[in-house]
C-alpha cells in the first residue's frame, strides 16, 4: 500500500515524533522510509557591504557548505538507527522553497504517503509564520499523516 513514505526532518525532536509511527508503519508494510530535509538557502550570499545590505541575513558559501554536512551527518544517523530496527531508510537533503520541495520530492520518490509532524501552534504563529503541514496539506495530492508533536 504505502511501498515509499517521505518523512519531512528538520532536525528538531518536534519533527522526529513522526518517527516512532513511520516506524511501525514500514515495519508492518516493508516500506522504505525517505527522510528529507529541505535547507532554505539565502537568496543572497555575499553581499557589498553597506548600509541597505547590512540588515539581510548573509551566509557564505563555506557556511552553507558546513549546514549542508551537518544535515547530511544528521540523516545519516538516523537511517543507521532506523536500519538497526530492520527498516530501509534513504536520506535525501534538498534547497528550496520548504513546502514545494517537499511536494516535488514526493512526486519524484512516488512516495505514497507523506508522515510528518506539526508543532500544532495554531492562532496567531501560523498566520504570521505559516505552517509547513498547513501548506503541504493544502497542495498535496497523496495520503498525508500528521502527527501532532507534543512538547
Amino acid at each position: 500500500m504505502y511501498r515509499t513514505i517521505l518523512v519531512p526532518l528538520d532536525g528538531s525532536q518536534y519533527a522526529e515524533s513522526i518517527l516512532p509511527h513511520v516506524e511501525e508503519m514500514a515495519s508492518l508494510l516493508g516500506s522504505t522510509i525517505i527522510l528529507l530535509q529541505v535547507i532554505e538557502l539565502p537568496h543572497l550570499v555575499g553581499l557589498p557591504k553597506g548600509e541597505i545590505f547590512e540588515a539581510l541575513p548573509q551566509t557564505t558559501p563555506t557556511e552553507v557548505s558546513q549546514q549542508l554536512a551537518e544535515t547530511r551527518r544528521y540523516l545519516d544517523v538516523v537511517v543507521k538507527q532506523l536500519a538497526e530496527k530492520g527498516i530501509t531508510a534513504q536520506a535525501q537533503v534538498e534547497n528550496g522553497p520548504v513546502v514545494t520541495t517537499i511536494l516535488r520530492v514526493a512526486r519524484q520518490v512516488d512516495a505514497g504517503l507523506i508522515a510528518m509532524a506539526s508543532h500544532g501552534r495554531g492562532g496567531m504563529t501560523d498566520v504570521y509564520y505559516g505552517s509547513v503541514a498547513a501548506g503541504v496539506l493544502q497542495r498535496i495530492d497523496r495520503p498525508l499523516l500528521i502527527v501532532r508533536a507534543q512538547g
